[in-house]
């Protein structure tokens, strides 16, 4: 690890692609270099789907959105364009392929990241074995030799107040009012392994209505997955719950509008997909069953809580299971319990 503490640089680049959770996720490393470097300006290399929850961070001077239309010359150029800022610093949290080749025509004079091959010294000039724990915590930890250490800093959405009132009028179009108590849930998840049964989704969702009349739930939804919702829907009404109770937005919201909703909720419940570090980064508190994922996703707060079996094979991380008792062994009572306690923990006030 290279001593940087009398480095002062004058614009840094970081890199980080893909998932949107994962981008996300980054926010303290933008946060606590600008802390740090206050002058310089922070720069990230990121997907252009990965910008949306990014927009208005105070701490981010300038985004280089990957390019991957066009041929070789087209991307070589939008490279060489990034480069051009002339970066005295960059910091490659993945080693992606693109963040690689961006790193190498930087030609920046540090260049940050952490051991991943024999070749990584060929890229890199500085590399730092990253500190295991929160996934927040972990990339920050790439920056101890510029004198930064992680103090329990967690990711972080700059919603304007515009989007806030978007947001209030549309849960209110949907049914939502004033006085009730909202709910998002969050059911799917592309991998079987990560996904808790929707059926015991809908039964999670009658034991707390009958519980407290005055809840309504938020179904968050994604590109492509109006088909779950309905199904999940139609559980939910055979489950005695009342249609009004149950909010979809329509037609789908973008990214940033979805996170102005989940704002508004008293809690979060799902899955281990990005909607639980949209609640971390709004101050929401969740409650998710991971399933398969390991325990780098959550943040450390009782604020943010899991369901997570005691298993010899957990986590696994596997995207397919045959006998998937992570998900299996979480029951509906359980999972309605810990809600509960999260409420109590938590009484939120709703203001207009």
């Amino acid at each position: 690890m290279t001593d940087l503490s009398t480095f002062r640089p004058k614009r840094i680049l970081v890199c980080q692609q893909r998932q949107i959770g994962d981008v996300l996720l980054a926010s303290p490393v933008f946060e606590l270099l600008k802390r740090r470097f206050p002058e310089a300006e922070v720069h990230l290399f990121t997907e252009k789907k990965c910008e949306p929850l990014l927009r208005y961070n105070p701490f981010i001077d300038a985004f280089h959105l990957i390019d991957k239309k066009g041929g070789f010359f087209r991307q070589l150029a939008f490279y060489r364009n990034v480069a051009a800022c002339g970066f005295d610093l960059v910091v490659d949290l993945q080693q992606l392929p693109r963040c690689r080749m961006m790193t190498l025509i930087s030609r920046a004079p540090v260049r940050l990241s952490f051991p991943a091959s024999v070749f990584s010294r060929l890229r890199y000039n500085c590399l730092v074995q990253p500190q295991e724990g929160y996934a927040s915590q972990t990339k920050v930890s790439l920056l101890a030799p510029l004198g930064i250490h992680w103090q329990g800093e967690g990711p972080r959405i700059f919603l304007q107040e515009e989007e806030r009132r978007t947001a209030r009028e549309l849960l209110k179009a949907c049914g939502f009012r004033e006085g009730r108590r909202l709910i998002a849930v969050d059911s799917t998840h592309r991998r079987a392994s990560k996904r808790w049964p929707a059926q015991r989704f809908a039964a999670l969702m009658s034991l707390l209505a009958r519980h407290d009349d005055s809840m309504s739930f938020l179904l968050l939804r994604g590109p492509g997955e109006d088909s779950d919702i309905a199904a999940l829907k139609k559980l939910c009404l055979d489950a005695g719950l009342a249609p009004e109770t149950l909010l979809v937005p329509e037609p789908l919201p973008d990214i940033r509008l979805s996170a102005a909703c989940l704002a508004e909720a008293d809690l979060l419940v799902g899955n281990c997909s990005s909607p639980r570090h949209m609640a971390a980064a709004l101050n929401v508190p969740s409650l998710v069953i991971p399933g398969a994922s390991g325990t780098a996703w959550r943040y450390p707060s009782p604020l943010h809580e899991e369901l997570r079996p005691d298993l010899p094979c957990q986590p696994c991380s596997r995207t397919e299971c045959d006998d998937p008792q992570c998900l299996l062994r979480v029951t509906p009572e359980e999972a309605f319990a810990k809600a509960l306690e999260l409420l109590q923990k938590t009484k939120r006030t709703r203001s207009d």
